[in-house]
C-alpha cells in the first residue's frame, strides 16, 4: 500500500504516541507512586537487577550522576558510594521522602533530591550538567524524544537508559486469566529508533532476569499484580488470586515463588556524547 515509504518517512514520535494510546495498562501519576513508595523500595532493595545495571556503567569517585525518575533510590543509593555526587529527580514526593530517609540511614550525604518531572524546566530549577545522566525504567512519558534530548543535553560524558522489553514488567498470563487483552504499548525498540532519528547511535545491552518472582506472602503478590491493572472487579480479583496460586510454589523460607510465562528483560541503552 506504501511502495515508496522508507525508514526516513517514519515519525517515531507519532508511532510512540499511537502505541501508548493502545496499551492495556494505565500510566501511574505522582499520587499513585506516593502510595507505592515504601513497598516499591522494599521489593527493589535486594534485586539482582541493580548490580546488573551498575556493573555496566563506568564510574569513579569523581563522577557526578543525574538520576532522572529516581524513584526511592533504587540506583541513586548504591551509586552514592561509588561516585562524587548524585542528583535524584522525581515527581513523586513520597518516593523522594523514602529516598531521603534511606540516605540518612546509610549516611549517604552526597545525594541531592529534587521534586520535578521530565516536563519541567530543569534550567529554571537550577539543575546543572552532570558527567552521566541515567533514566532507569522511568521514561513512560508523553514525549519520549524531548525526554531523551533533555538527558542528552544535561550529560557531559554519557547517557544510560534502562527500558523495558515487552512484555516486561507485566505477566501476560495474568491478563489471560482475568479475560483482559494485553497490549504492550511502546518498549525499548521505540527508544532506539527515536534516538536514531535524533542522529544518536546507541549501544544496547540486554539484561535478563529469571522467570520467577518471589514475594513474602500472597498479600504482597496480589498487591504487586493489582498494580498491572485498573479497576479490578471482585470476580477479576478472585481469578487473579487463583492464577497466582496455580503458578506458584512456596520455598523453604516460606516465600511465595511465582513463575511467569516470560523472564523479565530490560535493555540498557547507552551512548557517549563525543561519539553519538
Amino acid at each position: 500500500m506504501h511502495p515508496e515509504l522508507t525508514y526516513d518517512d517514519l515519525n517515531w514520535h507519532k508511532l510512540w504516541q499511537n502505541a501508548r494510546a493502545k496499551k492495556s495498562w494505565t500510566v501511574k501519576g505522582p499520587a499513585d507512586w506516593d502510595k507505592k513508595a515504601a513497598s516499591f523500595a522494599k521489593r527493589n532493595s535486594d534485586s539482582p537487577f541493580v548490580d546488573l545495571v551498575l556493573d555496566r556503567i563506568p564510574l569513579d569517585s569523581e563522577t557526578t550522576v543525574l538520576d532522572g525518575g529516581s524513584g526511592p533510590g533504587t540506583l541513586a543509593l548504591p551509586l552514592s558510594s561509588k561516585v562524587k555526587s548524585v542528583t535524584a529527580i522525581d515527581y513523586s514526593l513520597g518516593m523522594l521522602q523514602v529516598l531521603n530517609s534511606r540516605a540518612r540511614e546509610q549516611n549517604a550525604n552526597n545525594i541531592h533530591t529534587i521534586l520535578g518531572s521530565w516536563e519541567d524546566d530543569w534550567d529554571a530549577m537550577l539543575i546543572k550538567k552532570h558527567d552521566i545522566c541515567i533514566a532507569c525504567r522511568s521514561l513512560s512519558v508523553d514525549n519520549l524524544q524531548k525526554a531523551l534530548a533533555k538527558l542528552n543535553d544535561y550529560a557531559k560524558r554519557s547517557v544510560f537508559v534502562v527500558d523495558r522489553i515487552s512484555p516486561t514488567p507485566f505477566d501476560t498470563g495474568a491478563f489471560t486469566a482475568i479475560d483482559r487483552p494485553f497490549r504492550s504499548g511502546p518498549d525499548y525498540i521505540y527508544t532506539i529508533n527515536t534516538l536514531y532519528s535524533m542522529d544518536i547511535h546507541p549501544c544496547v545491552d540486554i539484561i535478563s532476569l529469571q522467570k520467577t518472582v518471589s514475594f513474602s506472602s500472597m498479600d504482597e503478590a496480589l498487591e504487586s499484580y493489582r498494580w498491572m491493572f485498573k479497576d479490578l472487579t471482585r470476580k477479576e480479583e478472585r481469578k487473579l488470586k487463583e492464577y497466582i496460586q496455580n503458578n506458584s510454589t512456596t520455598d523453604k523460607k516460606g516465600k511465595l515463588i511465582v513463575k511467569r510465562p516470560y523472564p523479565s528483560r530490560w535493555a540498557l541503552i547507552s551512548w557517549n556524547k563525543n561519539n553519538q
